[in-house]
C-alpha cells in the first residue's frame, strides 16, 4: 500500500493543470483503432459507448460494471445493476431495439469486438453477479470465446489494478486505484486491457515521452445538465505529435468519487496506461464528470441511469454524444 504518497501528490499536478487547460488539439490519429474502457460509473459508461458506437470502436474493457441500459430492463434498477443479479439479455434485446431506431450503431458491429471483463472477489460495491450479467450480454450479442476475456478470481476490492501503484488488493476506497500480486508480479490491468484489444504490446519505456495535459472539456460538454467538468486530460506520446503512421486512441472512464477533482492525477497520471501508450502509439484520453448539485450527481459519476437526460444511453445522449466529439477532434 502507498497511499502516503498519493495523499502527497493528489492536488498538485491537478491544480497545476487545470489553470492552463487549452483546447484539445487534433492528433490525425487513427479513426479504425479506437477503444474504450472503465472502472465502475465508468465501465457502465464505456460498455454504453461501445454499444452505442460500435460500428467505430473496436474493444472494451470493463471493470466492476454492468451491462446496457441496464437500469431500465431490471426490476431493482440501480441496485440491482450493482448488487443483484442483472439480465444480461434484456440488455442485449434493448440495445437491439434502439439500434432499430437508429439510435445507436447496428449490434451486429459487437461480434467483432475485443472485451475484456474484469470483477475483483472482495469487490462490495459492484458485484461479480453484476459483471457476470455483462458477460451473457457479450455472449448475447456473439462475440466469440476467443474475443471475450473475463478475470474473475483475483481477490481484488473495488478498484482499478495497478502494476506499480494504489492501495491494498482488497481495499475498497479512494482512489480506487489497488496493487494485486498475481505470483510474483503485480497485476498489469492497463497492459491487460490494451494487449487484449491491440495485440502483443511492445514493452514500457523506461522515461515516458511527454505528460499528460489539460484540455478544454467545456466546448464539447454542451449545458450545464450534462454534467461533465470543465476540464479533461489527454496523453499524447511524442511519436503521435511528430508525424508517421497515425496512432490509436483509447478512452478510459473513471469511476464514482475518481475524477481528478477528487484523486488528483491517480487515474490520468500514475494508473499505469499512458506508459504502454507511449511505447505503443496509442493516445490516451481521460474525459472527467465532477460531482454537482445540478444535475443531480453527489459522486461524480458517469450517467448511466438518466439524471443528463433519458436519451443517456444513445448516440445522441449529452455525455456520449461529448465523448464521440473529443474522439472525432483527436482522429480529424
Amino acid at each position: 500500500m502507498r497511499m502516503g504518497r498519493t495523499a502527497f501528490f493528489i492536488m498538485l499536478p491537478f491544480a497545476s493543470m487545470a489553470a492552463a487547460a487549452d483546447k484539445l488539439p487534433a492528433y490525425h490519429a487513427d479513426a479504425a483503432r479506437v477503444s474504450v474502457s472503465g472502472l465502475s460509473s465508468g465501465a457502465f459508461m464505456a460498455v454504453q459507448y461501445d454499444v452505442a458506437f460500435s460500428g467505430s470502436v473496436i474493444g472494451v474493457g470493463v471493470v466492476a460494471g454492468g451491462p446496457y441500459n441496464c437500469a431500465w430492463v431490471n426490476f431493482g434498477g440501480i441496485a440491482t445493476c450493482m448488487q443483484g443479479a442483472p439480465i444480461g439479455a434484456a440488455s442485449y434485446g434493448a440495445a437491439s431495439s434502439f439500434a432499430a431506431l437508429g439510435s445507436i450503431d447496428p449490434v451486429t458491429n459487437l461480434a467483432k469486438h475485443k472485451v475484456y471483463l474484469f470483477s475483483g472477489t472482495k469487490d462490495i460495491v459492484v458485484k461479480q453477479s453484476a459483471m457476470n450479467a455483462t458477460r451473457d450480454f457479450y455472449v448475447a450479442a456473439r462475440v466469440p470465446a476467443a474475443n471475450l476475456r473475463y478475470v474473475s478470481k483475483t481477490p481484488a476490492g473495488h478498484a482499478f489494478l495497478s502494476g506499480n501503484f494504489g492501495s491494498i488488493c482488497g481495499a475498497n476506497a479512494a482512489p480506487y486505484v489497488n496493487e494485486c500480486k498475481v505470483g510474483a508480479q503485480f497485476y498489469d490491468q492497463p497492459g491487460a486491457i490494451l494487449s487484449h484489444i491491440y495485440g502483443p504490446l511492445r514493452p514500457k519505456p523506461a522515461t515516458l515521452s511527454a505528460q499528460p495535459i489539460a484540455f478544454d472539456q467545456s466546448e464539447f460538454a454542451g449545458a450545464i445538465g450534462s454534467g461533465m467538468a470543465s476540464t479533461g486530460y489527454v496523453y499524447v506520446p511524442a511519436a503521435c505529435r511528430d508525424g508517421g503512421a497515425p496512432c490509436a486512441v483509447h478512452v478510459v472512464f473513471h469511476g464514482c468519487l475518481q475524477s481528478a477533482d477528487l484523486v488528483g492525477d491517480a487515474v490520468y497520471g500514475r494508473l499505469g496506461y499512458n506508459a504502454w501508450a507511449d511505447a505503443n502509439r496509442i493516445i490516451a484520453l481521460y474525459p472527467q464528470v465532477n460531482k454537482s448539485t445540478i444535475p443531480a450527481n453527489p459522486q461524480g459519476c458517469w450517467d448511466w441511469w438518466g439524471y443528463s437526460g433519458l436519451n443517456f444511453q444513445t448516440q445522441s445522449g449529452a455525455q456520449l454524444s461529448a465523448i464521440r466529439a473529443m474522439v472525432r477532434r483527436l482522429t480529424s
